[in-house]
């Protein structure tokens, strides 16, 4: 696995991103809170807890409950990339919520996004 910078960077400090993002597109918190859990497995106290712990990229993913098995269905072009094709399971986790919150922002429906 390579040794990227998002790795050992902050969840913390990426995620008011995330809500920033959702928020300018009237989107909301609880929004891109049900889309980490969904993805990830994390209970709402869990989350909470990995934000106050500042925990890095790798740590998130790594402590992760349980990974949704329907995550595989999430395609599309991340950052020039396209999510599917990314080799390094780490980065390709992270594209995940990236392309996630992309959606949320671009509107589209929650059960949608969830790949409900």
């Amino acid at each position: 696995m390579s040794n990227h910078k998002i790795y050992k960077m902050s969840f913390a400090k990426v995620y008011p991103l995330y809500v920033s993002k959702a928020e300018k597109k009237g989107r909301t918190k609880a929004e891109v809170d049900e889309i980490i859990r969904w993805l990830t497995g994390y209970s709402q106290e869990e989350l909470e807890l990995q934000l106050e712990k500042q925990v890095d990229f790798e740590t998130f993913f790594a402590e992760a409950p349980q990974l949704n098995p329907s995550r595989t269905l999430i395609k599309g072009v991340i950052c020039g990339v396209r999510v599917e094709e990314i080799e390094e399971p780490l980065m390709r986790e992270i594209r995940y919520l990236d392309k996630l919150i992309d959606e949320l922002a671009r509107g589209k429906a929650m059960e949608k996004i969830l790949r409900k």
